[in-house]
């Protein structure tokens, strides 16, 4: 054998074999040793190690999210840290009470610097634990499901010891290390981990419903790991050329990719790849992802890097937290709710999407504790740690609808957020942000304590090449309906109000935006980005409770009159009423206000008229329909 054929990569790769046994021997006390992360952990050297673990003294153990296949935090716990020491950057899928019981692991970090962290040599790698597929006829392994951190551990260790498993799928993009670079070999055949991700609480799915709505077609998508996150995806099914540049991906997105939604050929950055560097799921998945050119795995510094994920068209960032504060600090540490916890990639992607052109970061969490009996959104978070500090949070979203922070104050932050709080905590919340001073004393929630915004009663329609949402008001809207009342002319003041008015003080718009949506209700028609939209035009019916009839009223913009606009809102306050138990509709107006006049007559039931003074009492029972159907 000549000396260039010593070096052949396959003579190298025979000679390197050992057994999980003799290749966890190699290690000494006192070294720093990596385990490569999540479903890609390499669990017959966890379990060798394991073994290994009390004839050793002053390990320490560098993790990202152990699925804890073998516990090693056990073992920590039992020797007192002598054996082991555990360094965790994100906790893997434990309970509540286990991860309060290892808290003392956690490394807070942005998962966009731990490569640097190992590379720098800042933190030394002394031994890296990984595992990959067998090697291609080039000798390149790669590391399949498991990119992340585990390459940069890898390029850096002083010692990589590697599992070939020929059940991890050979992953392509920036996912390979060569056989050459690598120690030891240990050749074990056995499952990849896998992780059901499709429990979902009907919440989830609400809050879903919630965040799809605010997803337009063309938008790049990142999506957490976590149960409701994935319920999101649930309601995606009907967009078009969505992209995806993510942390993690699962099966729900291989399903998307799949129907053709997910196409990425408008993502602006790796046009016509899917972008991850991890993946988390079924063995169905790991199938999907074997040689597919069409999927790029990628290290954490660069998927998770701000300013690479800025340069998405749209990108749209969903993450869960635990919990939120009235004045918008995020805490995501885990909860019952979620799978995995952390600092993990939450903050790198909320602050790349938000510098993406039209991208949005989407903060998701449950209103309540899953018995209901803890509220999520509080007035402080205490003693919990801020992964998202206020400046940073842009849309909120629960089961309750969802809310644009951005740009706020703190006194219409705190009515956003209790408009999206359980119903049972509002009151709650209401006057401990009273005590805090965060709104005014002579502030009312009224009637919004017991309200649950009707979705169903959104739409977006199109007029002259401008999109134009009718939906129901909350209790952020007051500003907005007060600078549309302010935009009236006279005459349009004059036939809302029966009078001139040249002032609406909060109390003349306070009860259209607090209410219970079923007794009371007001939708608005908006134009603009949602958050800041204005308000072009207003319908409103209050319950009458004597006669069990609702009495409406309407004010349009000038410049959007004409439109269609009235006879829109009408039809939904009447299908809302009849929804909710209502007999009819009833309107006072002035005998010459024609507009009003015809607009009721728009509607599919006998319409009633007759004088009181100097009104027109307009009325429709919903038993009653009319003879002659209209348009």
């Amino acid at each position: 054998m000549t000396r260039s054929q010593s070096f052949y990569w396959a003579d190298s790769y025979v000679e390197k074999r050992r057994t999980p046994a003799e290749a966890i021997s190699l290690i000494r006390p006192g070294q720093r040793v990596f385990i490569g992360s999540a479903c890609g952990e390499p669990k017959a050297l966890v379990k060798a190690l394991s073994e290994a673990a009390l004839r050793l003294s002053g390990l320490e153990i560098v993790r990202l999210m152990s699925r804890e296949t073998t516990s090693l935090s056990e073992i920590a716990d039992k020797t007192q840290d002598h054996s082991l020491n555990i360094r965790t950057i994100y906790l893997g899928s434990s309970d509540t009470e286990s991860i309060a019981r290892y808290m003392r692991f956690i490394t807070p970090m942005n998962m966009s610097e731990v490569p640097g962290l190992f590379l720098s040599r800042k933190l030394p790698i002394h031994v890296a634990l990984i595992q990959v597929a067998p090697p291609d006829d080039f000798g390149w392994l790669s590391l399949g499901v498991s990119v992340d951190i585990t390459l940069a551990a890898a390029q850096s260790a002083d010692l990589v010891i590697a599992q070939v498993n020929p059940m991890m799928p050979r992953t392509m993009g920036q996912s390979f290390i060569h056989v050459n670079r690598v120690h030891v070999i240990v050749e074990h055949e056995e499952p990849i981990l896998s992780v059901d991700l499709r429990k979902r609480s009907g919440a989830a799915e609400w809050a879903g419903k919630h965040i799809s709505r605010l997803i337009e077609d063309g938008s790049t998508l990142q999506m957490g790991l976590d149960a409701a996150s994935q319920a999101t995806i649930k309601g995606l099914g009907v967009k078009n050329d969505l992209g995806f540049h993510s942390q993690y991906i699962t099966d729900d997105i291989m399903h998307l990719y799949a129907k053709g939604v997910i196409t990425n050929l408008k993502k602006g950055l790796n046009d016509g790849k899917l972008v991850a560097s991890c993946a988390i799921g079924s063995p169905s998945l790991y199938e999907f992802l074997h040689d597919n050119p069409g999927v790029e795995f990628r290290p954490s510094d660069y998927v998770n890097d701000p300013f690479i994920i800025s340069q998405h068209n749209r990108m749209v960032s969903v993450n869960v937290a635990h919990s939120i504060d009235l004045t918008g600090q995020v805490a995501a540490e885990a909860s019952e709710h979620t799978f995995f916890a952390g600092v993990s990639g939450i903050s790198d992607f909320v602050r790349g999407a938000k510098r993406s052109k039209g991208g949005k970061s989407i903060i998701m969490l449950y209103a309540a504790s899953q018995d209901g009996k803890r509220s999520r959104i509080v007035p402080s978070l205490g003693s919990a740690a801020v992964v998202v500090p206020r400046g940073d949070v842009h849309y909120v979203a629960t089961e309750y609808g969802v809310v644009n922070l951005f740009g706020k104050s703190l006194q219409e932050r705190v009515l956003a957020l209790i408009g999206i709080a359980h119903p049972d905590h509002r009151d709650w919340l209401f006057s401990q942000a009273k005590e805090a001073r965060l709104i005014g004393n002579d502030r009312r929630l009224g009637e919004a304590t017991k309200g649950i915004y009707p979705i169903h009663l959104e739409e977006t329609i199109e007029r002259d090449g401008e999109q134009i949402t009718i939906r129901p008001s909350k209790p952020v809207d007051e500003r907005r309906i007060q600078e549309h009342y302010y935009s009236l002319n006279k005459e349009d003041v004059r036939l809302r109000f029966f009078h001139d008015k040249h002032s609406f003080d909060r109390s003349d718009v306070e009860t259209l935006s607090q209410i219970d949506y079923i007794k009371d209700l007001t939708l608005v028609a908006v134009v603009g980005e949602f958050g800041f939209g204005r308000v072009v035009g207003v319908g409103e019916y209050l319950l009458l409770i004597e006669s069990n009839m609702a009495e409406v009223a309407f004010s349009i913009s000038a410049d959007y009159q004409g439109k269609g606009l009235g006879k829109l809102l009408l039809r939904k306050l009447a299908r809302a009423a009849r929804e909710n138990g209502i007999f009819g509709l009833v309107a006072y107006t002035w005998p010459k206000n024609k507009a009003m006049i015809n607009l009721f007559k728009t509607l599919p039931y006998k319409v009633k008229t007759s004088f009181d003074a100097e009104s027109l009492i307009l009325n429709c029972r919903f038993d009653e329909m009319s003879d002659l159907r209209p348009d």
